[in-house]
């Protein structure tokens, strides 16, 4: 891949150049000390990835999101200093549009392995987004009676934008709502506990990290700790997975939907929001063909419209609507 550096300072760029120097597929494009210049940059040479600092002079690395996607939209990754004191600058990155986030590697090579995985990963993710996405996969049997007067499980599945998006769905619920929540945000672990926190800021629900063996309990928003898939057992507690590990993304969304879809025995809904790839459409068939509601994101609400499109064209939803009346549908159908 062609890979852009922003960033204004010169030790971190050294940094990242030796990153890239290690692996021959990758080759740098150009280099900008700022945000402005960055977009500068991007409308005359858009390259396959950019490596986006976020505190720089004259325009930071939330703004420079911003303009980037809206203008001439690419992959972008975050790379910062430290999350300490970064957290709700990489959240609202996200929520622009950026794909993940992952702290700058030092000079010695120290988190150049992590970077490369990170770099290789979104790779693959570009790859595959014009690949048609198949609904088939292992049959299984849903095994779940009538759900009739069950308790209600409610699981979003979400990655560029998505913490944004998270939060206005989410709103729309009180601390007291008789219902569970279930998401899983693309997004490094180690932002994890950053991005529980963010989010339980944002809205009345609590937000926990799952634990192995949790329940999922009413009025309270589960999500993943680490970078294994989070899935529903047959007992209706939660573990983590390490299989399937080919995912571009871990947590896979697929994996947690089709979870719901198999060993869930209340009512249920499904919902995919703005993010890039495929990830979470065959997930959502699944639930859809098990007849619980499915919804996604519209294009003119999503910040990347790639993973509610592609759910859309493989039959998955049921409804796809602006994010800000996602959250409305769901209420009217926990009050039916």
């Amino acid at each position: 891949m062609r890979i852009a550096i922003v960033n204004d300072l010169g030790m971190a760029v050294e940094a990242l150049r030796r990153v890239l120097v290690r692996a021959p597929q990758h080759q740098l494009a150009w280099t900008a000390a700022d945000g402005a210049e960055a977009v500068r940059r991007c409308a005359v040479d858009r390259p396959d990835l950019i490596l986006m600092d976020l505190i720089m002079p004259v325009m930071d690395g939330v703004e420079a999101t911003r303009r980037i996607m809206a203008a001439t939209p690419c992959a972008i990754l975050v790379v910062t200093a430290t999350v300490e004191g970064t957290t709700t600058r990489v959240f609202d990155a996200l929520g622009a549009g950026a794909l993940d986030a992952v702290n700058t590697p030092a000079l010695n090579g120290e988190g150049a392995a992590v970077l490369l995985a990170k770099i290789d990963a979104l790779g693959r993710l570009i790859g595959e987004t014009s690949v048609p996405v198949s609904a088939t996969r292992p049959a299984f049997e849903v095994h779940r009676p009538a759900a009739r007067g069950r308790p209600w499980l409610v699981a979003l599945g979400a990655s560029a934008g998505g913490p944004a998006a998270l939060a206005v769905v989410l709103k729309a619920f009180r601390a007291d709502t008789p219902a569970s929540f279930l998401v899983v945000q693309h997004l490094d672990d180690s932002f994890a506990a950053g991005l529980a926190t963010w989010l339980g800021d944002q809205i009345s629900l609590r937000v926990k990290l799952a634990r192995d063996g949790d329940a999922l309990t009413p009025g309270t928003v589960l999500m993943p700790g680490r970078g294994d898939h989070l899935v529903l057992t047959s007992h209706g507690t939660l573990i983590y997975r390490r299989e399937p590990v080919h995912y571009v993304y871990r947590p896979s969304v697929d994996e947690c939907f089709e979870s719901v879809a198999t060993h869930w025995t209340g009512q249920a809904a499904g919902v995919i929001l703005t993010g890039m790839g495929q990830d979470g459409a065959r997930g959502l068939k699944k639930m859809r063909d098990a007849r619980f509601p499915t919804f996604a994101q519209d294009a003119g609400s999503s910040a990347v419209y790639g993973m509610p499109k592609t759910a859309a064209e493989l039959g998955a939803v049921g409804s796809v609507l602006p994010l800000n009346q996602i959250g409305p549908a769901l209420l009217q159908l926990l009050s039916n």
